[in-house]
């Protein structure tokens, strides 16, 4: 069953919103007012920066950082346990790092400063008006997730006060021998309230619906739009975080995505909402994952996955909180 396409100028959206969210977790949005040109513009910027050398690349990688910001070389990162062939670039809002001081909490490591390419200059201003037309987006994606859900449209707002943790991911995923292996990205959530997808011209990724895995192509001027484990926590699981992957393209093809990351503030506790009691009744209550805990701090939730995810980041920053980690 393919993915609903909703539009967020029609009537009716926030029912659609809350059919879609609730039954398959994932839907294509149009009317969002994010201009083809821009999008078609930052790819062209993120393939420039693809092209470059592997050591231009590597002086921005993201083991740099302790904000988990740049460059993620082929075979850098982990999903499920299992690497995945992809290379990217993330980025988030022009930060600096919070102050540190001994007994902070580690997820306060995670703001701080972007590395960028200097052989691509123009990619820097791409990507922050990106932030901003993807944040307006997304926000008003959360106001009507708050109506659909029976709340006041401004629910989240607090939550989103101050400087939100949000990225932007720039992604190539170069074509591969697939009957070896077709891992792109491994199936998995995303932690944060809502992803914003753009794709390219090349297909790859699935969502796992009740009757297996479901494509979700390409679909020109849209955004494929996820909820996350932030949304599933504080609904109770009536929205549930869908498990998803991208398969590898076949070898001599290259795929190219840009997702934006919505999440609260890391210093944030995502609220246990008051649902009705007719939805209360349809809440089905967060994943159950022993692999995988579910956090209502938004840092710690966070830091979490960007552990799980990039262990040589892991190794060079915190190998500290890694010692308290069972194994």
């Amino acid at each position: 069953m393919p993915l609903p396409v909703l539009d967020i100028r029609r009537p009716g959206f926030i029912d659609a919103l809350r059919s879609a969210a609730r039954d398959v977790g994932f839907f294509y949005l149009m009317g969002h007012d994010v201009p083809d040109a821009l999008a078609d513009a930052l790819f062209a910027a993120s393939r420039r920066f693809f092209c470059l050398p592997e050591p231009q690349k590597r002086a921005i990688e993201m083991a740099n950082s302790p904000h988990f910001r740049g460059y993620t070389r082929l075979g850098d990162e982990r999903t499920g346990g299992r690497t995945d062939w992809r290379e990217q670039l993330d980025l988030g809002l022009e930060v600096a790092a919070l102050p540190l001081a001994p007994g902070d909490p580690a997820w306060r490591r995670l703001q701080g400063p972007n590395q960028w390419p200097a052989q691509v200059p123009e990619l820097q201003p791409l990507v922050q008006e990106w932030h901003e037309r993807c944040h307006a987006v997304a926000v008003r994606l959360l106001e009507a997730f708050a109506q659909a859900l029976e709340q006041p449209a401004d629910t989240f707002a607090t939550a989103l006060s101050g400087i939100p943790n949000q990225v932007v991911k720039t992604i190539r995923y170069p074509g591969r021998d697939v009957a070896r292996d077709a891992q792109g990205c491994g199936a998995h959530k995303d932690s944060e309230f809502l992803t914003l997808l753009r794709q390219e011209q090349v297909g790859g990724l699935q969502v796992l619906g009740e009757q297996g895995w479901v494509e979700a192509p390409p679909l020109p001027g849209s955004f494929v739009v996820n909820t996350g484990e932030l949304l599933e926590l504080a609904s109770n699981g009536y929205l549930r975080a869908t498990v998803h992957r991208v398969m590898a393209p076949p070898a001599g093809v290259e795929r190219l995505s840009i997702a934006f990351f919505l999440a609260a503030r890391l210093d944030a506790t995502v609220p246990r909402l008051n649902l009705s009691p007719r939805l209360a009744a349809e809440a089905r209550g967060p994943a159950s994952d022993p692999d995988n805990p579910l956090y209502h701090q938004v840092g710690l939730n966070t830091l979490k996955g960007r552990l799980r995810s990039h262990p040589d980041v892991a190794r060079r920053h915190y190998a500290d909180v890694l010692a308290l980690t069972p194994r």
